[in-house]
């Protein structure tokens, strides 16, 4: 009798373990991006399409040049200005999300401006918000500079630790996605 007691309460035990395990919450998610290259496009589409999330490209109201010298060069002044772009199409609200996860690539070590100017566009209190980037280089340093820039212009947001990953390993960013209950 006391084995087939033992047997239940451990039984009983491995399934009240089994659905104490993380799953993702409800989420409202915005998948919000900007990219010149075509990199951040294709990470933030993944992201989206395995989160469910809805997609939201930040285009410049006056574009970038398509020349890769030239886009640094306006790149180069933004950042030593601390220029806020203008977005084309700005959404007026974005108050349905609690979760916005946040493309770009890193241009002159940091994120670029126009990701300033949408995240200052809206109050974000009480939403979470997790960064994705990637970068020709690579660069931890320019990605923690980048997660700096994303902080200090989320006023009210809780910024969570970034994704660094190049577009083509969807296994770094689906353990992001999971890691942060994301995805299940």
């Amino acid at each position: 009798m006391k084995k087939l007691i033992s047997l239940l309460l451990a039984l009983a035990c491995c399934f009240s373990l089994s659905t104490c395990a993380q799953t993702p919450r409800e989420r409202n998610i915005l998948v919000a991006y900007f990219s010149w290259s075509g990199n951040s496009e294709e990470m933030a589409s993944y992201i989206a399409e395995q989160t469910g999330g809805d997609l939201l490209e930040i285009q410049p109201e006056t574009p970038y040049p398509e020349d890769y010298n030239e886009c640094g060069d306006v790149a180069l002044e933004e950042r030593d200005s601390n220029a806020r772009p203008a977005i084309a199409d700005l959404p007026e609200s974005i108050d349905e999300y609690d979760t916005i996860l946040i493309g770009y690539p890193i241009w002159w070590h940091t994120a670029p401006m126009i990701i300033g100017t949408f995240l200052e566009s809206y109050d974000l209190n009480g939403k979470e918000v997790f960064p994705f980037t990637q970068s020709a280089s690579m660069d931890t340093e320019q990605f923690d500079n980048s997660i700096e820039f994303v902080r200090d212009n989320s006023a009210g947001a809780t910024v969570n630790d970034g994704l660094f990953a190049r577009p083509s390993d969807t296994e770094a960013i689906d353990d992001y996605l999971s890691d942060n209950g994301l995805i299940p």
